[in-house]
């Protein structure tokens, strides 16, 4: 039980950065993203990529990827209304 609450967790925790995507395209500008808080949540995000996909751990795997995913996502629409 603790481990499929777990993974639901990892899976639906990196979906909030969802409205930050939208707000960004609706706005269509990222002024109010710290720039250096993105790409240092991200940079740290890629170093520890090689870990989480490499855990047999299937929670922490899971919010790896997913969480890397859509903050890349985040990243790119930042830089691009930037």
């Amino acid at each position: 039980m603790i481990k499929t609450i777990g993974l639901i967790a990892a899976i639906v925790l990196p979906f909030w950065n969802i409205p930050l995507i939208v707000k960004i395209g609706k706005r269509k500008s990222s002024k109010d993203i710290s720039m250096a808080w993105a790409v240092g949540v991200f940079t740290c995000l890629v170093l520890m990529l090689p870990s989480g996909l490499s855990s047999s751990d299937v929670v922490f795997k899971t919010f790896t990827v997913v969480n890397f995913l859509l903050f890349s996502a985040v990243v790119v629409q930042a830089f691009r209304y930037r």
